[in-house]
């Protein structure tokens, strides 16, 4: 850890002396990228649209608060979730296990910090190539290594995520996974968590009155995750599996139990005043951050923190990232109810400190002092907001030529619907445990998740991911379709969007290149949730995913609520009986639809421009979400990913369906284009359908359910048949890859 000299000077101009070096790195720290957000915050401060009348608590605070709506259909409630999202990148490669693993605990926290209980956990997962690309001829050694490289992150992820996640009691019941190449020198893994609360119970990260302790709860603190905040803000090495391992934290998941059971029993009492979980940083970056945002200071003296390592000096003590820690204000007549409460779940409970109206000081006296040394004094405000802006130059990126590859129709099908982006992900979310808390209504494996949310009587929708094909042929428009297809999804369960946040992720800013990728996404994320009228109340943003492999593809991984009447929802499934339509698809009127940013494209090589999307997003979500609750639809599924092709196969299952697409101008584009907004329809009464959206979106009928579990699929002069069986071998690819 080190603090740039540019840095250095207005620390110091500010302080009107030199820095300690206990300041110096509590700067280098909270100043970093990782904390500061100082080449992204230029970018998304004037760029999202956060306000809204259900928005309780918008971005800044460890979690957003947002009012779900009233059950008389009158306003909102007092009834509130809580939504944040947060990424473990580095961690996650240089130890997969215990970095995914604290991911998800760093999330949940950042839900106890509001007073609420996490109900909800979403991970989007992006690894290097699972499998050789049907595109390269002849797989060279090192392609081998690589694969078996992205098996064994992926595998440590997952185990990470599903053994913190189950044993913490919080279903993760959405997500996403996706695999490409570019994410072969650094993963990316991005959690988002649902939290539980209500109006009276609500508290937020800002102190509220000088004279209050400050009390931090939880596990002791360790030497484990020093310097993680500056580590997660530069490019990874080659050998940062190695040399930076001690800055990934190490998890308990028991512990972080105990401390969900024992803040819900704080909260209830009613004995905290602000709450900040202690992750980033460290001690200091909480500390800091709690009072800073009250307009405040602190007096903390550092030997006083619980400790699970002897002889730790005020530096480590102020910045290790050990977990499961908790920093409260709590007022002194509160005091001593903390630590019973503490004692009775058996976590350490130390009174570090009190809110002052002052500078943010740290004291320290140790073996090694000669009586108290002071080794932090400074504004708290300076410390939180003091970093100075990046004001990085960025290139445009270049449109890509038409360049397609020739497959028929059987082939493509095949390659495509097998492809591990498309492909069956049970692999992955059966290693979740999705029922615990029983409110999960639809699990995972569907377009999105249902929560009942008994205490509003209604059902919370949950969508979260993105896809990198996408926004690496297009940032722009892609993250706009990032946006609409995570609310398609959503409204395909009959859900209206309620909020989203965000998790930027991109590679080195300082490459023009690369900061132009990002600034597509932070756009076109913003612009299409404007136009869907979704506020984005939160977020996190992650830089410098960069390696020796190259950087990352921008990837603005979107999770999304919202909220529907009642807990049930319409299958992806279909039906013996029903017709069956495609609402929104211009390829299936005989148009020229562009194949950029397609599965088709990542599997086969080639390029193209990116579709155009949906004039009216919004409308077309809305109606959407009020047809799929409709008595007379059986089935929705959302078509993304894959395209068509990949849509009807996902929807047989117990039946199956015939589909003819006669007025196709090209087989090709019309079962593997991908472009967002469209939703396969299965109903009883077609014409109500098309009654719903005349003017909105077109809709062709294509064909109807069967009862048998077979897809038959007639392309011009081609048919493609294909039985259940048939369609879970294809489908096998990622368990057969890993088990």
């Amino acid at each position: 850890m080190s603090l740039a000299d540019s840095d250095r000077e207005l620390v110091e101009e500010e302080l009107g002396r030199e820095a300690t070096p206990v300041e110096a790195a509590l700067f280098e720290n909270l100043w970093s990228e990782h904390c500061a957000y100082r080449s992204s915050r230029p970018l998304y401060r004037s760029a999202f649209e956060s306000d809204g009348e259900q928005v309780v608590v918008g971005p800044g605070d460890d979690a957003a608060v947002v009012a779900l709506p009233a059950p008389d259909g009158e306003g909102y409630s007092d009834t509130y979730i809580t939504m944040g999202i947060e990424s473990h990148n580095h961690p996650s490669y240089v130890d997969p296990y215990d970095g995914a693993a604290t991911g998800v605990g760093g999330i949940v926290r950042d839900t106890l910090s509001m007073g609420a209980y996490p109900i909800a956990l979403a991970d989007s997962l992006y690894f290097g190539g699972l499998v050789e690309p049907r595109s390269t001829a002849s797989p060279t050694e090192s392609d081998d290594i690589d694969r078996e490289h992205s098996r064994y992150l992926f595998d440590g992820v997952v185990e990470g995520i599903s053994d913190y996640g189950n044993s913490i009691g919080v279903p993760t019941v959405a997500g996403s996974v996706a695999f490409h190449d570019d994410y072969e020198g650094n993963p990316l893994v991005n959690v988002a968590c649902v939290g539980l609360v209500d109006a009276e119970r609500m508290v937020t990260a800002e102190a509220q009155d000088p004279g209050n302790k400050l009390v931090l709860v939880g596990n002791g603190t360790g030497r484990d995750g020093l310097g993680g905040a500056s580590f997660a803000s530069e490019d990874l090495s080659e050998d940062a599996e190695t040399e930076d391992r001690p800055a990934v934290q190490v998890g308990d998941p028991y512990t972080e139990k105990l401390l969900i059971e024992a803040n819900e029993q704080l909260i209830d009492e009613g004995l905290i005043e602000s709450a900040r979980d202690l992750g980033a940083a460290g001690l200091g970056g909480a500390s800091s951050e709690l009072v800073a945002k009250g307009g405040l200071g602190a007096e903390i003296e550092l030997e006083r923190v619980h400790q699970r390592e002897p002889n730790m000096n005020a530096l480590e003590i102020l910045l290790a990232e050990s977990q499961e820690r908790m920093c409260y204000e709590v007022a002194p007549e509160n005091v001593d109810r903390v630590s019973e409460i503490a004692e009775r779940y058996d976590l350490g409970c130390s009174v570090i400190g009190e809110v002052t109206e002052g500078n943010y000081t740290c004291t320290f006296e140790g073996s090694e002092t000669e009586g108290r040394e002071t080794v932090v004094d400074a504004p708290a405000e300076f410390l939180d907001d003091g970093a100075p802006m990046n004001d990085l130059p960025h290139e445009a990126p270049s449109q890509p030529k038409r360049d397609l590859p020739d497959a028929d129709a059987g082939t493509a099908f095949d390659a495509v619907v097998g492809s591990p982006n498309t492909a069956s992900k049970r692999w992955v979310y059966r290693q979740y445990d999705h029922e615990v808390g029983v409110r999960t209504s639809v699990p995972p494996g569907d377009d999105a998740a249902v929560l009942a949310i008994r205490e509003a009587e209604q059902g919370l929708a949950l969508s979260s991911g993105a896809d990198p094909n996408w926004t690496d042929a297009a940032p722009y428009d892609g993250a706009r379709a990032v946006a609409l297809e995570n609310a398609t999804n959503l409204a395909a369960k009959g859900a209206t969007p309620l909020a989203a946040v965000d998790c930027l992720n991109g590679g080195n800013p300082e490459k023009p290149d690369v900061y132009g990728g990002f600034k597509g996404i932070v756009d076109g994320l913003a612009d299409m949730c404007s136009a869907l009228d979704v506020p984005v109340v939160g977020g996190n943003v992650s830089l410098y995913n960069d390696s020796s492999s190259g950087p990352i593809p921008p990837t603005p991984t979107l999770a999304m609520t919202g909220t529907k009447d009642g807990y049930d929802a319409p299958p992806q499934s279909v039906e013996s009986e029903g017709a069956l339509l495609v609402v929104g698809d211009p390829a299936l009127a005989g148009e020229d639809v562009p194949l950029g940013g397609s599965e088709y494209l990542a599997t086969f090589g080639g390029t193209d421009e990116f579709p155009e999307l949906p004039e009216t997003p919004g409308e077309f979500v809305e109606t959407l979400a009020a047809v799929a609750d409709d008595d007379r639809t059986l089935a929705v599924h959302d078509v993304s990913h894959g395209g068509l092709a990949v849509a009807l196969a996902e929807m047989v299952g117990e039946n199956g369906l015939d589909a003819t697409l006669p007025d196709a101008a090209d087989p090709v584009t019309a079962l593997f284009h991908e472009r967002p907004g469209r939703v396969v329809v299965q109903s009883t009464a077609p014409e109500r359908v098309r009654e719903a959206f005349d003017g909105v979106a077109s809709v062709h009928r294509i064909g109807e359910g069967r009862d048998d579990d077979t897809l038959s699929l007639a392309v011009d002069d081609v048919t493609l048949t294909y039985d259940a069986d048939d369609i879970a071998s294809l489908r096998s690819v990622i368990a057969e890859q890993m088990d």
